[in-house]
């Protein structure tokens, strides 16, 4: 125990917050401090009372300041709301503070600033005169970015400060926000593709009501059911009438695959060939997810959005937010791969048997990787391609031959590839992918009419 009956870690706490009080002089309290102590000196060697006296007071009112503004107990609650937490890139999100004054006594001058990356923009400052006792304030600023990826905004930052500009104490809360950015997308054209697999009738897939081992044994006969439907076979094993099943229509799979190969793209910025692929990637997610499609995400290292634990696929239609969230999350912050090959893709679309469609937004590819591409048809039922040269978007020349040979062993194999020229649109695109006389897609006036199953059934 210290003298005083008080306690030694108190007092060493005391000494400790009265060491950052001063610590926070600003400026001017220093040069109060340094004038005061000049003065003092002059006035000792010339013998002048009146000037000590003034060198004193100089001296003292930066620390009598600093001993007043750390014994004030401020207790300041604050909250962040950001709205959206999720914008495309190049959109604006704003963020509302809220502080609240929960002491008895009222606050003198506060300092806010939150922390924010730069590439959202200056650090946002404001100035709160009094806020009384029980009282609150609230302010708000905007941020934006070109640039998709996930930004933490905060902690807040409160400074304190004495009426006469002397200290200044910084307090920190520890609470912070993650702003995501997700990559720009378009509208699509509703055109149909091939490989969808809704409706009912022979040459088309099938799939059971429910899902599960269970669901192949016929169900017990319920009143009402149409005795067309008895399944004599397991109503003589299991000794009572059994019923087929209903079949249901089969929801309609995609996998859009998005090349992140460092090898395969040139230059960096919202304009390049990288960053229009992972654009053009989330527009076929969310247009494919509207549609109803099951979708899924597959990049060349094999990373699959859901993962395959969670059925390969994400569903489509009114539930579809949560999953096209999940993969602009994941769009958000892709950046190349160390790879330099397509075979992790190929491995994982060889494994997953779906036979649905495929979208590829494919990069620079060599002889080997065009070979590799033409397997991946195997496991499509139609598969487009939308191909980008990285000279051309660089500004170079570029082989326009090669470029072209590829495009056409892509062609033979079944795919319908598209060469992307710098700076073009997808909606185009995917509407010549889409026209009638092309290998992949089949025209589509409609929203929710049934069509045949293209390729395999």
């Amino acid at each position: 125990m210290a003298a005083g009956g008080r306690p030694a870690g108190r007092d060493a706490g005391e000494r400790a917050g009265l060491r950052a009080a001063l610590s926070g002089l600003t400026t001017r309290g220093r040069s109060f401090v340094a004038a005061g102590v000049a003065a003092a000196v002059c006035a000792y060697v010339l013998g002048q009372g009146d000037l000590l006296r003034v060198g004193l007071l100089l001296a003292v009112l930066p620390l009598l300041c600093a001993m007043a503004l750390h014994r004030t107990r401020y207790r300041v609650a604050a909250t962040r709301r950001l709205t959206p937490m999720r914008v495309p890139a190049g959109a604006e999100a704003r963020v509302q503070l809220r502080m609240d004054n929960v002491s008895r006594l009222p606050t003198g001058l506060l300092l806010l600033q939150d922390r924010v990356p730069y590439v959202l923009g200056p650090r946002p400052r404001f100035v709160l005169d009094r806020v009384e006792a029980g009282g609150r304030r609230e302010v708000s600023y905007r941020v934006r970015s070109d640039l998709r990826g996930r930004y933490p905004l905060g902690p807040l930052q409160l400074r304190l400060t004495d009426p006469f500009g002397m200290v200044e104490l910084t307090r920190a809360f520890s609470a912070y926000d993650t702003l995501t950015v997700i990559p720009r997308t378009e509208p699509l054209p509703a055109v149909r593709m091939t490989g969808e697999s809704s409706g009912y009738g022979d040459g088309r897939q099938r799939s059971l009501a429910l899902a599960g081992d269970d669901d192949v044994i016929p169900r017990t006969y319920r009143h009402g059911d149409d005795l067309r439907r008895v399944h004599w076979r397991s109503t003589a094993r299991y000794g009572e009438l059994m019923v087929r099943r209903e079949e249901q229509p089969q929801r309609a799979r995609a996998t859009v695959l998005l090349d992140t190969r460092k090898v395969a793209y040139r230059g960096a910025g919202p304009d390049s060939a990288f960053e229009w692929a992972v654009s053009g990637a989330a527009s076929a997610v969310v247009h494919l997810l509207e549609r109803g499609f099951s979708v899924r995400l597959l990049t060349d290292s094999g990373t699959s959005v859901p993962e395959a634990g969670a059925g390969g696929f994400a569903a489509g239609g009114q539930d579809s937010a949560e999953a096209a969230g999940m993969m602009m999350d994941t769009l958000a912050v892709v950046g190349h791969s160390d790879g330099a090959g397509l075979s992790r893709a190929n491995d994982v679309l060889a494994g997953g048997g779906s036979e649905g469609l495929l979208i590829a937004f494919l990069g620079d590819l060599d002889d080997t990787q065009t070979a590799l591409a033409a397997k991946m048809r195997r496991h499509s039922g139609a598969a487009v391609a939308f191909v980008l040269d990285p000279a051309a978007w660089s500004g170079g020349s570029g082989d326009g031959a090669a470029a072209g040979k590829r495009l056409r062993r892509l062609q033979e194999t079944g795919w319908t590839a598209l060469a992307v020229p710098p700076g073009a649109a997808l909606a185009p695109l995917w509407r010549q992918a889409g026209d009638p006389a092309g290998r992949g897609f089949a025209a589509d006036h409609g929203t929710g009419g049934t069509g045949t199953t293209g390729g395999r059934s």
